[in-house]
């Protein structure tokens, strides 16, 4: 989800080279850059990377290692599935590289009297060869490979892993050979990829920012810590400025990023996903009003005094936290339980706005609502005439946020609102693209070959042609993404490596300097803490149980019992929202409290989700 990797984060290589099993060139040094090309002798794309090969070994030398895969693609290429066969004969009497150089530098058409010319040529023991062509075994062989290079995301060839990760450059000779030879600043560049393509990095680093808050929060830096995020930041003009704290900037101005990035993936999910049906996108809805419910009724268990006002506080849920608490379990959890979780805590935050509209009335100016409103029809028109400009929703989102202030409204959900406004784009037809670039280096790939007619190197970005091309190719590529993909891919690493450690960082550090030593202070940490760690997850699973029973919603796919109630109980993480909740019910001592409370509950719901997901599912999790 939107705290893991996005997806423009690298593939890497699930099967690693087995020098046992894979066809490898040369032995593998320290120094060594390790390419394993998915590949099919008969398809032109590969033929076409031959000669820039050829060149990058005479610039690399023994350094560069070269992996063959085979993935011969029949429909496309009648006649490929044959000539990888004769080529993994041809290996099973040690000449495997010397078939693999003679098939790719003879011209097509290719069929088995070529094949058994080529064996020939280079010394094969024939009727070995023959019989080995037409074997079971190797038949097995080849089709094994076609499943592993699909196992490793394989659709097309060339496919190329370099060290592992999969190389989505150009296939240029220039930016081959930058991104094998790994200049210091590639390596960099490539290193923080490999950490972001990981499923557990973001969660990490987020819960590593929140340790160090706290510690930061209960250490001689205490002050420090507090001087700075309490500090006013002004923002505009003079008598109309936007003053707020560091602490309210990153969790209202910064959270936006995350909740556009929430809001696109689930709204991804309504379209065609987990939640394209509309039994499955009930059941976040239902099981935020438990959460909700629960969680109060709890607190108010505790609290029947002057106390009694900060029922609200348990009832939030925290979203980036969340996420981040399934993001470092990996792929053990399903997308599914993703989802849930995301559009929960969606459904969960706009609640608690509602609830602080209603309990907290002091803290909203309905005059700002007329701006509210204007903006929302803005975004919404703009979103019906299929506006595909990024700016024009930029500045519609920066009136939004302001107006969602100012009314009182926590304005991240700009965010959401943004999500849902950004227009989408059907999926483009291949062949007009194809055509239109084809068309495009054809015409670059002439004036080339004429310029080596004439016995002079081509100066490609002189020519007239130049910028046609580049305007044509660059046409082609932004079509293949609708604005809402091209939002999402630019804004995911930022909010997964910036806003939500920074959002972390002035959201957890809580002191635990605290005097609990009245009955008051007792109840409120006691309510808080049971709302969060009990009430929360019970409420979600009663309301879930009964609108299932109910047959009103539908369990999500491929998610069992346990993930599901593991779900629950990380959804006991309070937000910032419960934060505010305090301050707006208590005086600063207790809110002080209801904030540790927020906190303990925080740390004991997600230490007990992580754990009941921890383990894989097992056939009785079911």
């Amino acid at each position: 989800m939107a705290v893991a990797n996005d997806g423009s984060a690298p593939v890497r290589l699930r099967t690693e080279v087995d020098p046992a099993r894979d066809h490898v060139r040369d032995v593998p040094r320290d120094d060594s850059v390790i390419v394993v090309g998915y590949q099919d002798f008969l398809c032109p794309y590969c033929r076409r990377l031959r000669p820039i090969f050829r060149r990058l070994r005479e610039t690399l030398g023994d350094r560069l290692v070269y992996v063959y895969r085979p993935f011969p693609i029949e429909r496309a290429n009648p006649g490929a599935e044959l000539a990888a066969r004769a080529a993994e004969a041809a290996g099973r009497q040690g000449k495997f590289f010397e078939m693999h150089d003679r098939l790719f530098d003879r011209d097509l058409p290719i069929g088995r009297p070529e094949l058994v010319e080529s064996a020939r040529e280079i010394g094969l023991d024939m009727d070995r060869f023959v019989r080995d062509l037409d074997s079971d075994d190797v038949r097995a062989r080849v089709e094994a490979d076609v499943a592993d290079a699909r196992d490793n995301g394989v659709s097309g060839t060339p496919t190329l892993f370099v060290d592992g990760v999969r190389y989505d450059g150009a296939w240029d000779y220039h930016s081959m050979r930058e991104g094998l030879e790994r200049p210091f600043a590639a390596r960099v560049n490539r290193s923080a990829r490999v950490f972001a393509s990981l499923p557990t990095s973001a969660g990490l680093v987020l819960l590593l920012v929140a340790v160090l808050a706290i510690v930061f929060a209960n250490s001689p830096l205490a002050a420090v810590y507090d001087r700075i995020m309490s500090a006013d930041i002004v923002v505009g003009p003079a008598g109309h400025a936007l003053s707020l704290t560091t602490r309210d900037w990153l969790a209202e101005g910064l959270l936006s990023f995350f909740f556009l990035i929430v809001g696109l993936e689930i709204r991804r999910e309504l379209a065609g996903g987990a939640l394209a049906n509309r039994k499955a996108a009930l059941l976040p809805a239902i099981a935020a009003v438990g959460g909700v419910v629960l969680p109060a009724l709890i607190f108010l268990l505790f609290n029947q005094g002057a106390t009694r006002a900060g029922w609200p506080i348990p009832t939030a849920t925290d979203i980036a936290f969340s996420l981040a608490l399934l993001a470092v379990l990996g792929d053990r959890i399903p997308i599914g339980l993703r989802v849930f979780v995301a559009a929960l805590a969606v459904v969960d935050d706009l609640l608690s706005i509602a609830t602080i509209a209603i309990v907290f009335p002091g803290a909203f100016a309905p005059l700002y609502g007329v701006a509210v409103a204007a903006c929302l029809g803005g975004l919404a028109a703009m979103n019906r005439a299929r506006v595909y400009a990024t700016w024009p929703y930029v500045l519609g989102g920066i009136g939004l946020w302001i107006s969602l202030h100012l009314l009182g409204v926590h304005a991240a959900l700009t965010g959401v609102v943004l999500a849902v406004c950004i227009p989408g784009r059907p999926a483009p037809s291949p062949a007009p693209l194809l055509a239109q670039a084809a068309t495009a280096l054809s015409a670059l790939d002439h004036v080339d070959k004429e310029a080596r007619r004439a016995g002079r190197e081509a100066n490609l970005e002189s020519e007239p042609v130049w910028e046609w091309a580049v305007r044509n190719l660059s046409a082609t590529s932004e079509r293949l993404l609708s604005p809402a993909e091209r939002i999402e891919r630019a804004v995911a690493p930022w909010s997964a490596f910036v806003v939500l450690p920074l959002f972390a960082f002035s959201a957890t550090g809580v002191s635990f300097a605290i005097d609990l030593s009245s009955p008051d202070a007792q109840h409120v940490l006691a309510g808080t803490f049971a709302g969060l760690t009990l009430g929360k997850p019970l409420g979600i699973l009663a309301a879930s149980g009964l609108a299932i029973a109910a047959g009103l919603v539908a369990f999500p796919d491929g998610v069992t019992r346990r993930q599901f109630v593991g779900a629950a109980c990380l959804c006991g993480v309070g937000d910032t929202l419960a934060l505010l909740m305090a301050d707006r019910a208590f005086a600063p001592s207790a809110a002080a409290v209801a904030k540790l409370g927020v906190l303990a509950g925080s740390i004991v719901a997600g230490v007990i989700g992580t754990a009941v997901l921890y383990r894989r599912p097992s056939r009785l999790d079911r």
